[in-house]
Order: structure tokens, then C-alpha cells, then sequence
């Protein structure tokens, strides 16, 4: 469905065309994953930090690290981390060269449901492309690296 359509709207530039379709798709892909996520008590942050410590392959991980890392930069870490811990699926500790800094690693339980989680983002994530095929993809890729260089 057009755009168009959707915000039953006809006189829009074709940037406006862009923006309201970039926006409307992200929160049509956030609605969805956040589906996924529920069945795992899991917001789409705190997977992200998960897959992030995941990541840093058993090295720990400082907040700083984590938060350059976040794909939503507004994402307040710290209680992020600390609904993780709540739940044990990673651990905190005072970094040792550094008693300022919390040092943060992903446990096992942690690792176990990442794993669990894996076949179901990824099928979910197959969803969104499978109209397309890979050239498409690629292209797609390209036009929206291109058009974060704002």
C-alpha cells in the first residue's frame, strides 16, 4: 500500500514520500519485533544489549561500550543493565583497572536465550525481505546508508 494511502494524504513532495514511508516501515519492523520479544519478557533494548555482550565473545563490556554500540543512542543503559541483572542474564562487576567503571558480561543464561531467540529474529527478520531478492537488498542497503548521511 502507498503512503499515500495509509495517511490519506495526495499532495506530498516525494522527500515527504521518503520520510513518512522510512518512518511508518521502522515502526511497522519495532511492532514486530517487539511481538517477538514479549514471549521472552524482553524489550527490543535489552536484546540489543544482549547481543552486544554477546559480541564482546566473554570479555566484559564497560557502559560506554555498550551505548556506542545501541542502535536507539537514546537508550538509557544503566537501567537497561540493571532490568538484565534483575532477570540474570548478565552480570556487573567494578572493572579492576578502573573502580569508576562497571563492567558488564552476558551469562550463560543469557547466552541460552540468545540461543533460543536466535531461529525466531531471524525468521522474523527473513519476513521483512522476503519480497525482495538479494540485488534488491543490496540497494536497499545503499539507499539508506545514503540517506543517513544527513
Amino acid at each position: 500500500m502507498k503512503i499515500e494511502e495509509i495517511m490519506k494524504s495526495s499532495n506530498m513532495s516525494l522527500g515527504k514520500q521518503a520520510m513518512f514511508n522510512l518512518m511508518y516501515t521502522s515502526n511497522l519492523i519495532s511492532e514486530k519485533v517487539q511481538e517477538v520479544m514479549k514471549g521472552y519478557d524482553l524489550s527490543q533494548e535489552q536484546f540489543n544489549v544482549l547481543r552486544i555482550l554477546r559480541g564482546q565473545k566473554g570479555k566484559p563490556a564497560n557502559m560506554h561500550i555498550i551505548q556506542e554500540r545501541m542502535i536507539a543512542k537514546t537508550s538509557n543503559t544503566t537501567r537497561l543493565v540493571d532490568k538484565l541483572l534483575l532477570k540474570d542474564l548478565v552480570s556487573r562487576s567494578v572493572c579492576p583497572g578502573n573502580r569508576r567503571k562497571m563492567e558488564v558480561k552476558i551469562t550463560q543464561k543469557g547466552l541460552d536465550l540468545l540461543s533460543e531467540l536466535d531461529p525466531v529474529v531471524e525468521a522474523s527478520e527473513q519476513a521483512f525481505t522476503q519480497n525482495l531478492d538479494d540485488n534488491e537488498i543490496q540497494q536497499l542497503i545503499a539507499l539508506l546508508e545514503k540517506y543517513r548521511t544527513v
